[in-house]
């Protein structure tokens, strides 16, 4: 391949990378911040402002370094054999997922990134090796994840708002009882957001604590959290006791959204830079590695693209979650973060496939089927979950069409 060449598939790629990042800002940011706007927390302006900043911090900072090459080992290594087959495969997959979530965006409704990438890499592996180069077992346990995160976080976060109801606001001085009990609540939040960056985040890779040492750190810092944020709390609300309940959760839910928005960082700039990352390998050195290292100006890259993309379009998704599926108090969107993280960490700990998208929606259903069927809106939950399963097929046949496309021009 000629340099003039070289460089020209290079700036396809970054432009290729740069979209997939925006839209991965413009649909998952709904994941962290959708039920703190919903539950006026925080306004959506501060949302974007916030998550913007934090998913940027958690892309250059947390973000892996290396990644694999082929992202979730969808199909078989073996098709990379051949370094033109791999460059045409990595840009095809860039954008036939970034244009399905940017239309699932367009349609305001949440859909997983990852599973865009998933399917998109399938439809490659199709084109290039056959039926056979795929993992079908693998992409058996994204179908699997369409199940078990929504209903694992559905139950949690209805337990949470069910408990809150019973132990604080149900009693006569629920103000009271709510600051008695807010170092429970901060520090089951804590105690879950500690093992989060642990476990699943490349930080937490890197630190290779073991499940007891991590544990362990967990708890202790869960504890003195909880108690360090009661006394905060003590002085911010001191004398309030009107709505003085949802005052203490709408605080405590802050920080939770603000922990998924670094963690989305950290981990979802992946799905934009690992095949940025790879294409900028087999430009630079010709060939490529089952791990390929990720230079920190691309993370950075991708953490602005993410940030744009939150900036420009991501109020459309983060109203769908926020406001259409049920009303959320801040209570209830505490329930929702908690039971969304919860699952995320026990479901990926278990070796579960797992969806943070899947799980956020899962925790809205759950707090408003906790006031009955008729509090939630079906229709959008149809909806959502109709755009869920079409998303690995519709992402594997763009896949296949861009890369024949591909294939010709390059």
């Amino acid at each position: 391949m000629l340099v003039a060449e070289e460089y020209f598939v290079l700036i396809i790629g970054y432009v290729f990378g740069f979209y997939m990042a925006w839209n991965i800002g413009a649909n998952d940011v709904a994941n962290s911040m959708a039920s703190a706007v919903g539950a006026k927390a925080i306004t959506i302006r501060q949302a974007i402002f916030i998550a913007g900043i934090l998913n940027i911090l958690g892309a250059v900072f947390i973000g892996s370094h290396v990644t694999d090459t082929i992202r979730k080992g969808i199909v078989s290594t073996e098709i990379l054999t051949d370094p033109h087959m791999a460059l045409i495969g990595a840009l095809s997959a860039l954008l036939a997922s970034a244009l399905w979530v940017s239309f699932a965006t367009w349609k305001s409704l949440p859909v997983s990134t990852t599973h865009a990438i998933v399917g998109a890499m399938t439809g490659f592996g199709i084109m290039a090796g056959g039926f056979s180069a795929v993992n079908w077992g693998k992409l058996g346990g994204v179908v699997l994840s369409w199940v078990i995160s929504p209903i694992f976080s559905l139950v949690i976060a209805f337990v949470m708002f069910k408990a809150i109801v019973r132990l604080i606001l149900s009693r006569k001085a629920a103000f009271d009882c709510g600051m008695r009990l807010s170092p429970v609540f901060i520090g089951m939040a804590c105690f879950v957001v500690v093992l989060s960056f642990l476990f699943k985040t490349p930080l937490g890779t890197t630190l290779a604590l073991s499940d007891t040492t991590a544990l362990l750190w967990a708890l202790a810092l869960a504890v003195g959290l909880g108690f360090l944020g009661k006394w905060l709390l003590g002085r911010l609300l001191w004398g309030q006791v009107e709505d003085g309940v949802e005052e203490i959760f709408r605080r405590i839910q802050i920080g939770t959204s603000c922990y998924v928005a670094l963690a989305q960082g950290a981990n979802d700039v992946a799905n934009a830079i690992g095949p940025l990352a790879v294409i900028y390998f087999l430009v630079k050195t010709g060939g490529v590695a089952a791990e390929v290292p990720v230079p920190l100006f691309l993370l950075f890259f991708g953490g602005i693209g993410i940030a744009c993309g939150i900036g420009m379009a991501g109020h459309r998704v983060m109203d769908t979650l926020g406001n259409k599926i049920t009303t959320l108090t801040n209570t209830r969107g505490f329930s929702v973060d908690f039971a969304a993280a919860t699952t995320v960490l026990a479901a990926s700990k278990m070796g579960l496939p797992v969806s943070t998208t899947h799980a956020a929606v899962g925790g809205v259903l759950g707090v408003g089927l906790a006031h009955g069927f008729e509090a939630v809106n079906f229709t959008i939950v149809f909806q959502i979950m109709i755009y869920w399963v079409l998303t690995v097929p519709a992402s594997a046949l763009t896949s296949m069409v861009i890369f024949k496309i591909l294939e010709f021009i390059i």
